[in-house]
Formats: C-alpha cells, sequence, structure tokens
C-alpha cells in the first residue's frame, strides 16, 4: 500500500495521447529535466543532449510517440496547452533541421540517434525509466534518471515530483488509502463519496476551483468525443486502421442535421430509442475518444490516455440517456471516478506496464461504474460494489498493442470497459451489497496479486498475445 495524497486532478490529467505513461510522462520528465538545468543556471551551457529509454519505454516507444514527447518537452511545450495539430509540423522541422531549441531560449544540435532505445535493458525501479544526459562541456553531464509510473504520474530516482511531495506532506480530512477508509468515513459522516472527496479537495483549492477545473476537465472529454464523431480517416502509425466513430455517428443520425454540442446531443436524444441504438451510442462515444488519443489528439488521462474513452462514454451516456446534463451531476461523478482510481493506484497500480490492461481499462471501468452508480442514486456501498464488479470482470486482462500502437486492441477495449462499466452500475442497484462476498479492497489486492504474477511480455512490451500472433514489425508502420 502505497500511502499518498491524490488529488481528483491527479487522476484526471489534459494532456496528449497516445499513452499516458509512454507519451505524457516523457514529455513532463523532457519538461522537468529542462526545468532542472534553468535552475542550475547552466541550460546555456549544454552542448548535446543523449536520452536513453529502458525497458517497455524502449520496447513500445516509437508506438506509443515516445521520442516525439521527450523532444516536445526538451522545447518546453506544455503537453496540456499545445495546439495539437501543429505537432506534426513542429516534431517535421526539428527533423529536417535538426536542431533542437531547448526551453524556446538555447539552440543545440539534435538528431534521431540522441534517442537511445536501450530494448534489452531495464532499470530495476520501474519498467517505464528514461535517463536524460546533457552534456556541458568542461564542466561534465548533468544527468537525471526519471520514471514514468502511468497515468502521467512521475518520480524521479530519489522522491516523488514536489507537488506530490506538497500533497503526501499535508493531511486530508478524510484519509483514504482502502476502500473500507472511504465507506468507514461515508457512514460516520452521512456523506455520499463525492461530498466526502469534495471535502478532501477543498486542502488545495477553493469550492470556486474546485467546480471549475472539473467542469473544464468534463468540456475537454466533451470536446474529445465530438472531435473524435465528426473525424475521418485513416489513423497514423500504419497500421492503416480506419477510423469508425465518424461513420457510426452519421449512420445512426441519419442525416439529422446540427451544427454544435447542444443540437448534436439533441439530434441524438431523438434519432433513435432502444438498447441497440443506446449501446452503438457507448460504442461510439468511447471509439471516437481514442481515436483522437491514437493520432496525438488532446485527451484526458482517466487514469490513463490507453483507456480514456471508458469515463467520458459513460458519463456522456448518463448525459444523454439517463436524467440529463447538470453540473453537479457531472462533478459529483467524476469526484467520485477519481477516488476509486486513487484506491486502485495506491494498492495496486495504473500502469499497464506494471500490471497488463486490468491496470488501465480494469480501472477506468471501475472507475466509471462507481461514479455512475452515484450520480444515479446509488449509496456508497452501491458505489464500491460496482467498482468491485467492473475490475472483477476485467482481471488478468493483458497489454498486448500490434506494433506498440495504442490502436488494436485498445481502442474497442475502451467500448467493452464502458459497457461494462454500465452493466456492473446497474447490477449494483439491482443488488444489496450487504450480501456482497468480493469487496473493493479483495479485488484490488487480487488485481495487485496477478500483475505480480503475469509474465512480462502481456506488460506493455508487444511481445506476447496480439502483437505477437499479428507481427507487424515497427519498421512496417
Amino acid at each position: 500500500m502505497k500511502e499518498e495524497n491524490i488529488s481528483v486532478f491527479d487522476m484526471f490529467k489534459i494532456g496528449v495521447g497516445p499513452s499516458s505513461s509512454h507519451t505524457l510522462g516523457p514529455w513532463k520528465a523532457g519538461h522537468m529535466f529542462i526545468t532542472k538545468l534553468e535552475s542550475a543556471f547552466v541550460l546555456d551551457k549544454v552542448k548535446s543532449f543523449r536520452v536513453h529509454l529502458y525497458g517497455s519505454l524502449a520496447k513500445t516507444g516509437l508506438g506509443h510517440g515516445t521520442d516525439i514527447a521527450v523532444m516536445l518537452g526538451l522545447c518546453g511545450y506544455d503537453a496540456e496547452t499545445i495546439n495539437t495539430d501543429q505537432i506534426p509540423i513542429l516534431i517535421e522541422e526539428i527533423r529536417k533541421k535538426q536542431l533542437l531549441l531547448i526551453n524556446g531560449k538555447h539552440v543545440i544540435a539534435f538528431s534521431a540517434e540522441n534517442i537511445v532505445f536501450l530494448y534489452r535493458e531495464s532499470l530495476p525501479f520501474h519498467p517505464n525509466a528514461l535517463t536524460f544526459i546533457a552534456d556541458l562541456g568542461d564542466e561534465g553531464e548533468f544527468i537525471e534518471t526519471y520514471y514514468s509510473i502511468g497515468g502521467g504520474f512521475i518520480i524521479n530516482e530519489t522522491q516523488r515530483n514536489s507537488d506530490q511531495t506538497l500533497k503526501k506532506s499535508l493531511k486530508l480530512p478524510y484519509p483514504i488509502n482502502y476502500a473500507s477508509d472511504l465507506l468507514t468515513h461515508c457512514e460516520h459522516t452521512s456523506m455520499s463519496i463525492s461530498a466526502l472527496v469534495f471535502e478532501n479537495e477543498r486542502l488545495w483549492k477553493n469550492d470556486y476551483a474546485i467546480r471549475k477545473d472539473l467542469l473544464h476537465i468534463y468540456k475537454v472529454m466533451q470536446e474529445c468525443i465530438f472531435r473524435g464523431c465528426h473525424t475521418n480517416g485513416v489513423l497514423p502509425g500504419g497500421l492503416h486502421v480506419q477510423r469508425r466513430a465518424a461513420r457510426m455517428n452519421n449512420e445512426l443520425l441519419k442525416g439529422e442535421p446540427f451544427s454544435d454540442y447542444p443540437e448534436w446531443l439533441n439530434a441524438i436524444q431523438k434519432s433513435g430509442q432502444g438498447f441497440n441504438y443506446t449501446l452503438d451510442w457507448v460504442s461510439c462515444f468511447a471509439l471516437a475518444v481514442n481515436e483522437v488519443n491514437a493520432s496525438f489528439g488532446r485527451v484526458v488521462t482517466a487514469p490513463t490516455n490507453g483507456a480514456a474513452g471508458v469515463i467520458p462514454a459513460v458519463l456522456q451516456y448518463y448525459i444523454t440517456f439517463c436524467e440529463g446534463h447538470t453540473e453537479d451531476k457531472i462533478i459529483n461523478f467524476l469526484l467520485t471516478a477519481a477516488e476509486i482510481g486513487s484506491i486502485f493506484k495506491k494498492g495496486a497500480t495504473i500502469s499497464a506496464a506494471m500490471g497488463g490492461c486490468q491496470a488501465e481499462i480494469g480501472v477506468s471501468s471501475a472507475m466509471a461504474a462507481a461514479g455512475l452508480t452515484e450520480v444515479l442514486g446509488g449509496t456508497p456501498k452501491q458505489c464500491l460494489m460496482a467498482a468491485e464488479i467492473a475490475m472483477e470482470h476485467h482481471l488478468g486482462l493483458t497489454c498486448d498493442p500490434i506494433a506498440g500502437l495504442v490502436q488494436i486492441p485498445c481502442i474497442e477495449r475502451n467500448a467493452m470497459g464502458a459497457i461494462k462499466a454500465i452493466t456492473a452500475s446497474q447490477l449494483a442497484l439491482r443488488s444489496d451489497p450487504q450480501l456482497a462476498i468480493v469487496s473493493l479492497d479483495h479485488v484490488v489486492k487480487t488485481m495487485w496479486e496477478t500483475a505480480i504474477d503475469m509474465n512480462s511480455k502481456y506488460k506493455e512490451t508487444s511481445e506476447g498475445g496480439l502483437a505477437l500472433n499479428i507481427p507487424i514489425s515497427l519498421s512496417e508502420c
């Protein structure tokens, strides 16, 4: 059990696809490294850079755009605010000129050879490791190693980044490490999960900022769904995967006109009904997000990029087909979901490189199930039961991306995770949690034990499963 204070804004980060651990994490690491160089007053003394990628980062780094992320991080670009349409242009310019403008201030020679993929080497602390080496000429080298531990979280050799160190030192009004802690607090206070989590969030932000920032998270999710549902074409990477969300959107709406998101939402609600219609839209929402993710678009880690479609799809399902669009419900959904994710991060992992896809799609499905259960009127016990059911049926799920790309089977798995979350919620709402044999804490423990026992070839290395049986080399992509 990792005792740490995790905010909802740690679980939900705005960034760029396709991977939180292989793209967003290395991007942030590069940015952190140049910040250290600048703090040490040696940025202008850098003669050259080398970046060593280890373990899973090396084995699937090309498919996940790790090299691209590192370059953009070293240039000082912010993953949350960068114009994602400009990314291919920026990278092409770096590669063509073979120059890197560090932090937008200092130009050095830089080529593809400066990023070294050490496929056969791993560092013991975590499979996702990268080392930055800055040559300072006569002053020697400035070296720092970072670990991308999942969900965009970054730590170095000796400590967490300063933001996490601050969070850990603060005392929450309702400390939560286990699901049982959460349930005890809810029972003692008679608060819902979301209300209790909101109280904890007040340690870091005021009420206005919490609500504003959560609604901004939702807005990015909403924009991602809308963009994915209206973008045709082929995904980058070489697998020639056709986008499906836009085609599904057009077929389901049958030519119903609209010009913006509110009109689109109204068109969906008017154009059909029934189980199959709803099911198709949930899948469409999830596919849309992860098609955007696969093309270096802006997404929200939820809790990771590879699983970024589950929670938006389930939340969009609730808004579209259940009780309508209210800010309070959206906020409560996200608060509840985030707390479930933090319990898994503390008691197990949200890194596919550590635990396989159960750590990504499984966790996101559990988060979504709990969030949906709360806004549908479920009790805290039913929320935890929904999360447990969702994860129980993802245990052992492997991470075996073909060609190291977050496309096959990753995109469809988001649709499956969303459907399972809705099913888990419905089961929990129709059940008596007092009769449940398996608790959420039991399933978190089991997930971690399964992760430990899982063969490394099924942990985001593309050395087993579908990645091996559908042999497509990165050179083909």
